[in-house]
């Protein structure tokens, strides 16, 4: 991160952070401050939100309004502010457990409120900070602490979760894909309504090495050659396609935005703003 943005969008107090050596979180942080930075917000005006897990610790490094919550709430947090403060630009940062497990409802809710909130995922499949149990983004057969002969469940595609649930924008970005995953959140930070963007992450000391993926480099190798652009993609055959992850913008569509229906129902309530 280069040394201005550190002094202007984190806690440098705080610094060094806790994650483990190799973790994808640092770089999906950065790329948060980043697009926040490029897009000229006011730092007064931006509260990041979080949950519990190593994605959630984010907020406590980020030099802007945050709330470091509790687990799987950070979505219902986030509400209660933009309800209160529908001025403010309201991000959630969370994980692949801490969103899709125990805050599921939350998710698919706010998403069908379409309410205005930016929510990036840190989805490194697996639960990192208890033990490395499985998640509901672990693939098919992989393994886990708590899934030692391999996970037999399907896993959440979460853009598309999301979309179906009512979300006006979802994307999917990686770490190794920087300046397309600042623009993918820039993107859903503009959006007027409630966007999804999954960052894909790598996690080196549970699922990595479980699943023998190799070292931190060789994690990002893997996503440097096997995720592919959704553009790309549409160019090739289903047998290239053979176990990629796509990136880009997924889904994008425009509906009243739940804070100012809101505010109509007071209008028609005879109520004060």
């Amino acid at each position: 991160m280069p040394s201005k943005l550190v002094e202007k969008t984190m806690r440098t107090k705080r610094l060094p952070h806790i994650w483990c050596p190799g973790c994808g979180h640092g770089i999906l942080m950065r790329d948060v401050c980043q697009a926040i930075d490029n897009l000229g917000l006011e730092k007064e005006k931006v509260c990041i939100v979080s949950g519990i897990g190593c994605s959630s610790r984010a907020a406590g490094y980020m030099n802007y309004n945050t709330l470091h919550t509790t687990h799987g709430r950070a979505i219902a947090f986030a509400t209660g502010i933009k309800m209160a403060r529908p001025e403010l630009h309201v991000i959630v940062i969370t994980g692949d457990g801490d969103a899709t497990a125990i805050g599921g409802n939350h998710l698919i809710h706010a998403a069908r409120r379409n309410i205005d909130l930016t929510v990036v995922v840190f989805n490194n499949n697996i639960y990192g900070m208890t033990g490395g149990q499985y998640s509901p983004t672990t693939p098919t057969g992989e393994k886990g602490t708590t899934a030692p002969y391999g996970n037999i469940d399907g896993d959440f595609d979460i853009p598309k979760l999301a979309e179906v649930a009512g979300a006006t924008y979802t994307a999917r970005c990686d770490c190794y894909h920087v300046p397309q995953a600042v623009k993918l959140i820039e993107e859903g930070i503009k959006n007027k309504g409630f966007s999804l963007i999954e960052g894909v992450s790598i996690c080196p000391t549970y699922y990595g090495r479980k699943n023998k993926k190799g070292s931190a480099v060789q994690m990002m190798h893997w996503q440097e050659k096997n995720c592919i652009d959704v553009k790309k993609a549409a160019k090739m055959t289903a047998d290239e396609l053979e176990g990629k992850i796509l990136l880009g913008e997924m889904s994008r569509k425009e509906l009243p935005e739940y804070t100012e229906l809101y505010d109509k129902i007071i209008e028609k309530a005879g109520g004060k703003k």
